[in-house]
């Protein structure tokens, strides 16, 4: 038998094997999602002065998760046309055909469903709704229009990766509450120096595809001076917490040091970058914003203040 014989038989070999249940879990982004579920927590451990009952907590993650996942899955059907041709996504299971387009679909469909019903009837229709909103802004008003018609397109549509802390709180308060909204603001304002980072690691893929993420749009030196400009803000919304009251001296001890070592990387980003500092400035963003939330979980229950 040819060379060619084999490897034909190989690929169709490849071609219709099942599809395992790891495929479906990629394009859920569960390393995303599951910061995104770490902010919901702190948001509900923070809306409450003692335990959180287990009767909410669970439903209330799964259902965030849920949706979160969806919307996930959403991303990647949208997006597979790009992901094909660009490295760093071009063998994810929807544009190399190990998910067929269909199934996607079902799939995010299924989670969406099962993600709404779990937060509406077991936990509360505000939490539900809005948890549909954000899936509605990342997969809808981020992906299929502002990611392809501004350079801000990261800015605006970052708030729909924002709201977990608010979902959290909602979840066990039925409520919008300032501190709530304070969260929030703080992954808003993470979000574009973490991302932009990852843009200029792989500004030549989002030009390829016709992207216009900033470091395309506006150069990268343009966007090194937006990311640096942003860790400053970043550094002033985080002490917020600690000056309305939310949080005690752990808080505002560990937020010192991670928004200074974040703007130590953006600065080097800036003015000494070495080829592999975007990736590591875009690497520590992910780290920061993990270890900034739990310190403010850790704060909450060392330092146990009222809740207003």
């Amino acid at each position: 038998m040819s060379k060619a014989s084999v490897d034909t038989l190989e690929t169709i070999a490849i071609d219709t094997s099942p599809v395992s249940w790891r495929e479906y879990y990629e394009i859920t982004k569960p390393k995303v999602v599951a910061l995104l579920v770490l902010t919901a927590l702190v948001g509900m451990s923070l809306s409450v002065p003692g335990a959180i009952p287990w009767q909410i907590l669970f439903p209330a993650m799964l259902g965030i998760g849920l949706l979160s996942s969806a919307s996930a899955a959403i991303n990647h059907i949208v997006d597979q046309k790009i992901d094909a041709i660009m490295a760093r996504t071009h063998n994810r299971p929807l544009p190399n055909g190990r998910i067929s387009n269909k199934n996607a679909i079902t799939f995010a469909v299924a989670l969406s469903v099962i993600g709404f019903i779990m937060l509406y009837a077991l936990v509360n229709p505000l939490t539900a709704w809005l948890t549909f909103s954000g899936l509605v802004g990342y997969s809808v008003i981020y992906t299929l229009y502002l990611k392809r018609a501004t350079p801000q397109n990261i800015t605006i549509g970052g708030l729909a990766g924002a709201i977990p802390p608010l979902l959290g709180w909602t979840a066990m308060t039925n409520e919008v509450h300032p501190h709530a909204l304070l969260l929030v603001l703080l992954v808003f304002v993470w979000t574009p120096p973490h991302f932009w980072a990852l843009a200029i690691h792989r500004r030549d893929d989002y030009a390829k595809v016709n992207i216009p993420m900033l470091p395309v749009t506006h150069g990268i030196t343009f966007t090194k001076t937006q990311i640096l400009l942003y860790t400053i803000l970043l550094f002033i919304v985080g002490l917020m917490p600690y000056l309305v009251g939310m949080s005690g001296w752990i808080y505002l001890v560990g937020a010192c040091a991670l928004n200074l070592a974040f703007f130590a990387y953006a600065w080097k980003l800036k003015f000494n970058a070495e080829k592999d500092t975007a990736m590591k400035t875009f690497r520590f963003s992910i780290i920061h914003l993990m270890v900034l939330f739990v310190v403010l979980l850790a704060d909450h229950y060392i330092l146990p203040k009222a809740v207003f």
